[in-house]
């Protein structure tokens, strides 16, 4: 089966790791499109604003390279030349914030972006961003600063401890140290303990997971190039919110959950691969932002640069997530049973970690006589894992700046 292909983006999230590693974060508010902004190579302009500081956004098709054409004393107003790009029809709009409006047009060949401040303000700075992660314009970003504001606030990526309880053994002290050459993987087997998970006619999925986790720690080890950590490697309860816990103290470039599927249909057969849901993306921010729970602390007090930050951190790892899924599902093509529409989103508990790669892999229907038969025996367990080191060797060839929190801060 030829799956759709999915590929990171490369250098371009590397704005992204220079953003987390102590960029300058302009708290903006609401980025929000203005209506009917679309002509030649603008697809969008976006505003949002606070009672100091204002970031307009322009989507563009093409890269652009701006200028500063008036003068930097002038508070009033400001005039950037964009050269690269064509805008066509004249645009106009409403500004909000500092910006009281602006103006898109071209003249002598040059595309030109007016200012007109609503109080004295200048521009702090503006950059360009390419494509990445899904979004497929380039995006040219101006921040508009009061005129008397003092220097924008630095955002640190430095990592603290969390406060939820961990396992004491299977606590890390991995997110205060440098990172080895070595990706960190996070292997989940679901359930355990006094949560025993679905029953087979002759196993229960606690077991069962446990031994699938196990066999790929045992196989991603042998390669030498991963550290390997289980969330629990024996018939123990580990909390859901633990083990999200026990990912991002880890400082995990992977996190993958094992669990076995049941249902009341005893013919219903085949592996499933679950990433992150966008109503699991929102409750994600809203944990980070009310309880702190799997979002980085950034130290600022202003909520809308938190939440600035875990939406972009969010954004990339969704999509890291979802092109890990499509590698294992390709790898485990003709070697497991695939359900149909295996690659599907859900709210999760274990894939709410803003800031690492996660998935959750239904390995086969525990209540179905030929999946359980293969969970149970060592040969297919062997072989699955087999088809995800592959997977996760070929997600790792991508030659990728990761851009989770804590590993940019180093």
């Amino acid at each position: 089966m030829i799956r759709r292909a999915w590929r990171l983006a490369g250098n371009g999230q590397l704005w992204l790791a220079a953003l987390m590693a102590g960029a300058i974060v302009i708290a903006t508010g609401d980025i929000t499109p203005v209506e009917a902004a679309s002509s030649g190579d603008v697809v969008n302009v976006r505003l949002g604003g606070a009672p100091n500081q204002t970031r307009l956004v322009i989507d563009l098709q093409a890269s652009a390279k701006g200028e500063l054409l008036s003068r930097e004393e002038d508070q009033q107003r400001a005039v950037l030349g964009l050269s690269g790009i064509d805008v066509g029809a004249a645009l106009s709009g409403q500004g909000q914030g500092l910006v009281k409006g602006w103006k898109l047009d071209t003249t002598a060949g040059m595309t030109r972006l007016r200012l007109d401040f609503s109080r004295n303000a200048r521009i702090a700075r503006r950059f360009l961003l390419p494509p990445a992660d899904g979004i497929s314009t380039y995006r040219y970003v101006i921040d508009v600063v009061a005129a008397d504001a003092p220097a924008p606030q630095t955002v640190s990526a430095k990592t603290v401890a969390d406060t939820a309880p961990i396992p004491p053994a299977l606590r890390t002290e991995a997110a205060d140290k440098p990172r080895t050459g070595k990706k960190i993987i996070v292997v989940d087997a679901g359930h355990g303990g006094h949560d025993p998970g679905a029953r087979g006619a002759s196993s229960w999925e606690k077991d069962v997971n446990l031994e699938a986790a196990k066999a790929l720690k045992a196989k991603l080890e042998a390669t030498g190039r991963y550290k390997v950590i289980m969330t629990r490697d024996s018939d123990v309860y580990v909390d859901k919110v633990a083990r999200v816990r026990i990912a991002r103290n880890a400082n995990a470039d992977l996190f993958i959950s094992l669990h076995s599927d049941s249902g009341p249909n005893t013919a219903t057969k085949g592996a499933s691969i679950y990433t992150l849901s966008d109503s699991g993306t929102e409750r994600a921010a809203r944990n980070a932002m009310n309880r702190g729970d799997w979002a980085l602390p950034t130290g600022a007090t202003d909520k809308t640069v938190g939440r600035i930050l875990i939406d972009l951190t969010q954004r990339a790892t969704k999509n890291r997530s979802a092109t890990f899924a499509e590698l294992m599902l390709d790898n485990m093509d003709g070697t497991v049973p695939l359900l149909k529409g295996s690659h599907r989103q859900a709210g999760f508990v274990v894939l709410l970690a803003a800031d690492v790669p996660a998935v959750l892999l239904e390995m086969g229907f525990i209540t179905n006589a030929e999946d359980e038969r293969r969970l149970n025996d060592s040969g297919d367990r062997n072989r699955m894992a087999g088809q995800l080191v592959k997977a996760i060797d070929q997600y790792f060839a991508n030659d990728v700046r990761y851009a989770s929190f804590g590993f940019v801060a180093r």
